[in-house]
């Protein structure tokens, strides 16, 4: 991530080690029209009730269980590849497939009870994956396969999952005694409810402010336009959701107002959610110490590119070092600016900045160096123009055609569904849906969720993707349509890069499916596609004025373009920030979040965290399966960048036939290689930094400032 990103992605599933090999339609019917919709899956549905999602939930956890004791009950000299292997595979995939309808709706659907029933089901389910990842008869049936003489036709793919399930056995502890196992999976269940009503926390929060006109001066009469207002007082309802926050953070005139936005936006669920991560901290501690690893980051690196947290805290501080003359410069041209400002409007400077300074005058030295109006520019970005475009873009480069499905049924009138076709041989590959407006109640960030996996189902016949671009943009309002800012176009193609990855998956088993590759290489398919957005050619495709369809004139093109190397050192430093607290937390037994993360904040950025706030409690990552991860952000861009500058900047941006290598080396492969066999054998040679940093227009930065 080269900037603090609107948001993240969501595309691994939390499914159990081993699951067991019969579904059945839920409810017991054949679906009806209008009941549900996707492609091979039935159980894609989004009209049930809050009683009827936990009564699927029960019925499904049910199956489940009476399977796996077939399984496990199996004789060990009568295992085969078929009875085993594929008998796992198999309900592996119908797993996905009718998890997901349960456990989606508490992210997005507009009825609360409906929400709190899918975060409950969710809770219910992940008991049970730990208690099915906890099953260590059906460990010795796949351990005792693996020690029979395999038929010549297993395939390459077979043979790796067959080592992902015994690798992943070995590290839920299902080789250790009986009272080692019982204490690991009481505590995986806990960490699995925690993680859940952290996230539930933050859903549900829908904490305001009010202002007056005054208060909000300097921002666009468009974007008030767009909020409530209370007819009795006049004050201005502003809320935490980004397009709200976010530009009341960079525009606001009134460092007040600001203060006292960033001071609400980083104390959200700070009491309840500081201690569920912190006592998420201490229990993933106690696993790895079970375990026998010495903390948690290196329990979940271990299966990572980087391996352990000595690799990454390594590049982490060759990262920090390298930056920290370019972050500050940049520190002291902002400061320079505030001053400026204070002698200007007459307030007291204190000679510092705060926090809440930090977007405002990033956002000022933008404007000031590179002269960039962004509200004229946001008039060239309607949605729809931008989703016109960027369907175009994947479809020219990846060779994919993209159709509107009018009449699919989904969880909000605001929500679109798209299929999928290879545009050579027409066939299908996948569906996906965009909820892209903010509403009360739903994921506030922005993120791709995979709903189905891509891969072959129970009747041989393959299952196709299904997947969801989660996004938390302007909704149209008073006669104008959504207008993009550059950074959403940017979050966009971001997240429908994980689409893609999802909807090009050509794999046998869901456990290779699409994103399910190591968690420091998922990124990479998407941050590659980020590089468009800075082109030419593509934002003149995926750009018009919302008035007259005018282009978006060359010389704010070019403005545009130059000021991706704006604040780039403290943008950051403020990733290694993050990425530095989460390995802080996770090599630790037990820790202080907030003053973890106020430490590190004065230390990286040279700026304090705001008396009072907790960041750490509202930093879904850390409960989203990113913990002891989040460097992977920084890490998988070092590969982007030279995938995208030594192979589609020199070969040509819309080069068909280099898109066409990167769909089948890196896309289709999923995870059924490791990512560093996929990227050496799509670059032709090792990865290496050159790319990242000129990537990053840090060069140029880099030799100023020495």
């Amino acid at each position: 991530m080269c900037r603090p990103r609107v948001g993240e992605h969501k595309t691994r599933a939390s499914g159990p080690s081993v699951t067991p090999c019969r579904m059945t339609i839920l409810d017991g019917a054949a679906p009806r029209p209008g009941r549900g919709y996707a492609i091979g899956a039935p159980a894609l549905r989004w009209d049930r009730s809050a009683e009827g999602i936990i009564a699927d939930a029960e019925r499904l956890i049910g199956r489940v269980k009476e399977v796996y004791d077939e399984i496990g009950g199996l004789q060990l000299d009568a295992v085969s590849v078929e009875n085993t292997l594929r008998a796992i595979a198999n309900v592996k995939t119908e797993y996905a497939a009718c998890r997901h309808s349960l456990d989606f709706p508490q992210y997005v659907s507009p009825l609360e009870a409906v929400r709190l029933a899918s975060a409950e089901a969710d809770k219910r389910l992940c008991d049970l994956d730990v208690e099915l990842s906890a099953r260590e008869d059906v460990f010795l049936r796949i351990a005792a396969l693996q020690q029979k003489k395999l038929p010549e036709n297993v395939s390459a793919e077979e043979k790796r999952f067959l080592g992902r399930l015994l690798a992943t056995g070995r590290r839920n502890g299902l080789h250790l005694c009986t009272e080692t196992r019982e204490e690991i999976k009481k505590r995986s269940k806990l960490i699995s409810n925690l993680s859940i009503e952290f996230n539930k926390n933050l859903n549900e929060d829908n904490t305001f402010l009010v202002f007056s006109r005054h208060q909000l001066d300097g921002l666009a009469a468009s974007f008030l336009s767009g909020l409530d207002v209370d007819q009795a007082t006049g004050l201005y309802k502003v809320t935490l959701a980004y397009p709200h926050y976010f530009p009341v953070m960079k525009r606001c005139r009134d460092p007040e107002t600001r203060r006292k936005m960033e001071t609400a936006f980083h104390s959200r669920c700070k009491e309840a959610n500081t201690i569920i991560l912190e006592r998420l901290v201490s229990l993933r501690a106690e696993v790895a110490a079970l375990l026998g690893y010495g903390c948690h980051a290196d329990y979940v690196l271990e299966v990572n590119v980087a391996k352990n947290a000595t690799n990454v805290d390594s590049f982490l501080n060759g990262l920090q070092k390298t930056l920290e003359p370019v972050g500050a410069r940049e520190r002291k041209y902002l400061l320079g600016l505030k001053k400026r400002e204070c002698l200007m409007s007459g307030r007291r400077f204190d000679g510092c900045l705060s926090a809440w300074d930090l977007p405002y005058y990033m956002n000022r030295a933008e404007r000031r160096q590179f002269a960039l109006d962004k509200d004229k520019l946001v008039e060239y970005f309607p949605l729809d123009a931008v989703t016109e475009g960027l369907l175009g873009i994947y479809r020219d480069l990846l060779g994919v055609r993209f159709s509107r499905v009018q009449a699919a049924p989904v969880w909000h009138p605001d929500v679109r569904v798209y299929a999928a076709h290879d545009a050579h041989t027409h066939e299908e590959m996948g569906h996906f849906y965009l909820d892209l407006y903010p509403r009360e109640g739903k994921y506030g960030h922005a993120a791709c969720f995979a709903l189905q996996p891509g891969c072959e189902g129970p009747d041989g016949r393959r299952r196709l993707p299904v997947a969801a671009v989660v996004a938390n943009f302007t909704k149209p309002t008073g006669g104008l349509p959504s207008l993009l800012q550059h950074h959403e176009v940017e979050t966009y193609f971001h997240e429908f890069g994980h689409v893609m990855h999802q909807i090009c998956s050509k794999v046998t088993f869901s456990e290779f499916s699409g994103a399910m590759v190591e968690t420091d290489f998922v990124e990479v398919p998407s941050q590659v596609l980020e590089n468009w957005v800075w082109e030419k050619e593509p934002l003149r495709r995926m750009s018009r004025h919302y008035k007259d369809g005018s282009a978006i004139p060359e010389a704010l093109l070019d403005k545009l373009i130059a000021s991706r190397a704006a604040n780039t050192g403290l943008m950051n430093l403020r990733q290694v920030l993050l990425s530095k607290v989460d390995q802080s937390l996770h090599t630790s037994s037990s820790a202080d979040s907030a003053a973890m993360f106020a430490k590190h904040c004065q230390d990286i950025l040279g700026i304090p965290a705001t008396e009072g706030t907790n960041m750490m409690a509202s930093f879904d990552h850390l409960a989203g399966g990113y913990d002891g991860q989040y460097y992977s952000y920084l890490w998988s861009e070092v590969y982007s960048s030279d995938i995208y500058f030594s192979r589609f900047k020199k070969e040509g941006i819309l080069n068909p036939d280099v898109g066409k290598e990167y769909r089948r080396v890196i896309l289709e492969a999923g995870g059924s290689a490791d990512g560093m066999d996929m990227l050496q054998r799509f670059l032709g040679r090792p990865p290496c930094l050159d790319a990242f940093f000129r990537h990053k227009g840090l060069k140029r930065r880099l030799d100023a400032a020495r």
